[in-house]
């Protein structure tokens, strides 16, 4: 992934990390309230925190396994993660340019593709000039590689 792209991780488990103490709060209010069998603030709560230590464990081990990619040992003759390639749909002729990334990055409206989706996986490693087969869910996509860059 990319050193933005870790960052954006990092932060995302430092907002989750202070989401810990409201979340005990709002447990410690509805234990409060009296019998806990028949107290739906306090299952809430409860829930809530159960999904939020699932996502710290998460994102603790996305961090911890996280390789960032250093985008000056990206060559543009092949296409790699981090390139930003730019391809002709051979069907309708429709150009798209898109950036390979990983899938924690991956945003399709911000023309960020994983390099796990059947497109990605087409192209890597192919040039320049290259016409690659993709088959995705509707069938098979043709495409022209028209450039790759960073």
């Amino acid at each position: 992934m990319t050193a933005e792209g870790l960052d954006k991780l990092k932060k995302e488990l430092a907002d989750a990390l202070a989401q810990r103490p409201v979340i005990s709060a709002a447990i410690a209010e509805a234990r409060e309230k009296g019998d806990l069998s028949e107290n739906a603030e306090y299952d809430a709560a409860r829930e809530a925190q159960g999904l939020l230590e699932v996502k710290i464990a998460k994102l603790k081990d996305l961090v911890a396994n996280a390789r960032v990619i250093d985008e000056s040992q990206i060559d543009t003759d092949t296409v790699h993660m981090m390139n930003k390639v730019k391809v002709r749909n051979l069907a309708n002729k429709m150009v798209m340019e898109f950036t390979i990334v990983g899938e924690t990055e991956a945003d399709f409206s911000k023309g960020k593709l994983a390099a796990t989706t059947p497109i990605a996986k087409a192209l890597i490693g192919h040039a320049k000039g290259e016409v690659v087969e993709a088959t995705v869910p509707s069938g098979i996509m043709k495409f022209e590689i028209l450039d790759i860059s960073l």
